[in-house]
């Protein structure tokens, strides 16, 4: 066992209660789940062309990247100095902000600028994540994950539903509801919970903490992780193309409405909190978590090629049910790579590897939108239609080779 391992070990978990943030993360997960089948729509007013508005999403899609891949590692080293609970507060009310600012756009520039304030505030899953860290056992650490997965997936079992339904009524609708959500949660966060990382576990405040470039080189640079942290990425990057081109993919090939996107999304959230709240113990106990996230990847990627292959509607919402293993990698991932990280930089940690999904948002919107564009003529029948989803499959294939690489060498028992 590493010396890293030990000292995460014999920290002891801090008082604190999971379903105080489980809450948050669920009310802000929820207000985001409202907008996600709607704001492809709304841009859309705002172009001439599907061309057009698979542009200007990606674009509007890769500002809120950048801003989340500049400021996640500083929320999350700022949580590891000041503690948990004001960065989520602050996440909270920016997101408010973020909410209203797009409900009264009038125009793509202040799309933008709402996607700014949302980006530069979004950091409660990492530090959602460090607090789950901080009160939680070695033992039990991917359980922690996985119910905060399963409330992430529960505000998305609501929140496409009901924001398809309000799109349906009035496109604007929906981020003002979203905005009300973000709004009352800080008002929860205020007065209910709790800070987790007490003073004598605070690591120092520096400068090289903020450097998102500094965050991601530090993180390459362990060796002993580095295998896992490509296979992260990768896993993150296919997970990415395919949450900001689902709407437009679906538009594009099956002409669904919000509604439609909403049910879809509906069913996803279902299945991932069945998994992550439900099965993931289970799952965990019969595999292990190497066994487990590999497994997750093989599916996956399967998942994806049969995407890009879907001639029929129906056909997408049973591959999301079909797909249970891949909703266990994160999690599984996650504590893999926790159990090598001293306590005190457990918010940095959560930070770097959102940091990765930022990189994600900055990249594969801008990737996808292009992708789409340019097959966005063809006929919806034609396969080269889902051809951002033959990239996804690919990506996780790679991931499949690194992580079975990595396990060999490191823990081959349990590969």
């Amino acid at each position: 066992m590493s010396t890293s391992e030990t000292t995460t070990a014999a920290a002891p978990a801090a008082p604190g209660n999971l379903n105080f943030v489980l809450i948050c993360v669920f009310i802000d997960m929820l207000g985001i789940g409202l907008i996600v089948p709607v704001l492809p729509v709304l841009v859309g007013e705002f172009t001439g062309s599907r061309e057009n508005q698979a542009y200007w999403y990606g674009i509007m899609s890769t500002v809120f990247g950048l801003m989340q891949f500049l400021f996640m590692p500083m929320l999350g080293a700022i949580s590891d100095r000041v503690g948990r609970r004001p960065v989520l507060l602050y996440s909270m009310a920016g997101m408010s902000i973020n909410f209203l600012t797009t409900a009264l756009a009038p125009n793509l520039a202040c799309l933008f600028i709402g996607r700014v304030i949302g980006g530069m505030s979004s950091a409660s899953m990492s530090v959602a994540s460090a607090y789950a860290s901080d009160i939680s056992t070695p033992d039990n650490r991917a359980k922690s994950f996985g119910k905060i997965g399963a409330a992430f997936g529960l505000g998305f079992i609501c929140g496409p539903m009901v924001g398809g339904l309000l799109g349906g009524y009035d496109l604007h609708l929906p981020f003002y509801v979203a905005g009300a959500l973000s709004a009352a949660n800080c008002v929860y966060g205020y007065f209910m919970v709790p800070e987790s990382l007490p003073a004598a576990r605070r690591a120092p405040f520096t400068l090289s903490k903020i450097n998102p470039l500094t965050a991601l080189v530090k993180l390459a640079r362990r060796a002993e992780i580095r295998g896992l942290v490509v296979t992260y990425t990768l896993v993150t990057l296919a997970a990415m193309m395919l949450q900001t081109t689902w709407v437009l993919y679906t538009t594009f090939r099956f002409n669904w409405t919000p509604g439609q996107n909403g049910a879809a999304l509906f069913c996803v959230g279902l299945t991932a909190a069945v998994v992550q709240a439900g099965l993931l113990g289970l799952l965990i106990k019969r595999f292990g978590e190497v066994r487990l996230a590999q497994l997750g990847m093989v599916s996956g990627s399967i998942t994806y090629l049969l995407y890009g292959l879907a001639t029929q509607g129906w056909m997408m919402y049973a591959l999301i049910v079909c797909n249970v293993l891949s909703f266990a990698i994160g999690p599984a991932l996650q504590s893999i790579v926790s159990r090598h990280t001293p306590a005190g930089e457990q918010g940095e940690l959560m930070g770097s590897l959102q940091s990765i999904s930022s990189v994600g948002v900055i990249i594969m919107p801008l990737l996808g939108s292009a992708i789409l564009g340019e097959v966005s003529h063809l006929p919806a029948g034609d396969w080269r239609v889902g051809s951002t989803f033959y990239l996804c499959a690919a990506m996780q294939a790679a991931a499949i080779f690194v992580a079975q690489r990595y396990f060999r060498q490191h823990e081959p028992e349990a590969a």
